[in-house]
C-alpha cells in the first residue's frame, strides 16, 4: 500500500478517515503490514501483504479468489500479446487515454487486474476493488506500478470518501452480487459531481433463463470449486473441438452455444488456439462456479443508476447491458 491512498480511504462503517500504523519496506517504501484504524467508531482493518483488507477472503464471491489466482495471467494484454482487454476497456467505458491523465479512478471487482493493467498505462492514480482475495493475484501481475493501488472490500460499504474519484467502471460484476440494485447504487457517491460511470451487467431477456448453464448451476455452484475445475478439464478434450466447429455455423452455431454449457468464444480474434483452449476451461468456470448470476433488464438498471443521481444515460452498444453515465 502506498501512502497517496489513504488521500481517498474512509472507514466503510462510518466514513470517517483513516490513520495507519504500518511498516514499510526499505526497497519500495511501501507499506506491506500494520492496520489502518478509525478514531471514530473504533474499527481497526488490517494491511496484509501490502492490501488493505475490509472484508474476510470467506465470502459470496470466493470463488472468484480461486479462479483468478488459478488463471492470474490468461487475460492481461501484456501477457497474452492481444488487445481484448484494451479494446474492452475503452469500449466499454467511453473514456480515452488523454481523459484518465492524472484522474482518481475506480475498478469496482478488478478481479486479477485486466483493466487495472490498462488503466494504468494512462498515468491515472487506479484503485483495483475486489470482495475476494483476486485482488493478490491482481497485486502481483501489477507490481511495481506506481500509481496502482489495491484495496479487498465489499462494493455495499466501499471504503472511501464520498466524491472521491473522477470515475468508476464496473465490468461484469453487478450479476454476481447478491443484490445489483444495492451495488449500482453503492457506486455513485463515489463519484465527484460530475464524475463518470461505467457499468457492464449481464443482460436479462425473456429467454435468458433457458440457457443450458442454468440448468447445471444449481449443483455447479455447490461443487467444491477444485471438483468443478478438475471435471471442466476432463470434458474440455471431447467437447472443446466440437464446439469449434459447431459454434461456427451460420444460424445453428447460436442455437447450440445456448444449449451447451461451454464458453468457447470462437469469434474472439487475436487468440491461438492455445489460448483459445485455455479460456474456454476459464470462462467455463467462470460461467459455472458463481454463487450469484443475476441478469438485470435496461430498465432496471436505468432506474437503479437514476436513483443514485446519475444522469445523461447512454446505452454503448457493446456485448452485454453496458451503461455509462455521469454524477449530477
Amino acid at each position: 500500500m502506498q501512502m497517496k491512498l489513504l488521500d481517498v480511504l474512509a472507514c466503510p462503517k462510518c466514513g470517517n478517515a483513516l490513520a495507519c500504523t504500518a511498516t514499510a519496506s526499505e526497497s519500495t517504501q511501501e507499506i506491506v503490514t500494520g492496520h489502518l484504524d478509525c478514531e471514530k467508531c473504533g474499527q481497526r482493518y488490517p494491511i496484509e501483504a501490502g492490501i488493505p483488507r475490509f472484508v474476510s477472503s470467506d465470502n459470496y464471491a470466493a470463488s472468484f479468489g480461486y479462479q483468478w489466482n488459478k488463471f492470474r495471467l490468461e487475460q492481461i494484454d501484456s501477457n497474452n500479446g492481444t488487445r481484448l482487454s484494451t479494446d474492452r476497456f475503452y469500449s466499454e467505458t467511453g473514456l480515452t487515454k488523454e481523459w484518465l491523465k492524472g484522474k482518481w479512478v475506480l475498478d469496482s471487482g478488478c478481479g486479477a487486474g485486466a483493466f487495472l493493467d490498462v488503466a494504468s498505462q494512462s498515468e491515472c492514480e487506479i484503485v483495483g476493488m475486489d470482495i475476494s482475495n483476486a485482488v493478490d493475484a491482481a497485486k502481483a501481475n501489477l507490481a511495481g506500478r506506481p500509481r496502482v493501488h489495491f484495496v479487498q472490500a465489499s462494493i455495499y460499504e466501499p471504503p472511501f470518501r464520498a466524491g472521491a474519484f473522477d470515475a468508476c467502471y464496473c465490468i461484469g460484476v453487478i450479476q454476481h452480487t447478491p443484490d445489483p440494485r444495492g451495488a449500482m447504487m453503492a457506486l455513485p457517491r463515489l463519484l465527484k459531481k460530475g464524475g463518470l460511470i461505467a457499468v457492464t451487467i449481464y443482460e436479462r431477456k425473456p429467454w435468458t433463463r433457458l440457457h443450458s448453464k442454468y440448468l447445471l448451476r444449481p449443483l455447479a455452484k455447490r461443487l467444491d470449486k477444485r471438483l468443478l475445475l478438475l471435471l471442466i478439464r476432463g470434458v474440455m478434450p471431447v467437447v472443446f473441438p466440437f464446439t469449434e466447429i459447431g459454434f461456427r455455423l451460420p444460424l445453428a452455431g447460436r442455437l447450440l452455444q445456448f444449449a451447451i454449457p461451454i464458453a468457447n468464444y470462437v469469434d474472439q480474434p487475436g487468440l491461438n488456439l492455445r489460448q483459445r483452449y485455455q479460456w474456454a476451461v476459464l470462462n467455463t468456470f467462470d460461467m459455472l462456479s458463481p454463487q450469484y448470476d443475476q441478469p438485470q433488464t435496461e430498465k432496471e438498471a436505468r432506474e437503479a443508476l437514476a436513483a443514485a443521481d446519475i444522469i445523461e444515460l447512454q446505452r454503448l452498444p457493446n456485448s452485454g447491458l453496458n451503461m455509462v453515465g455521469r454524477r449530477a
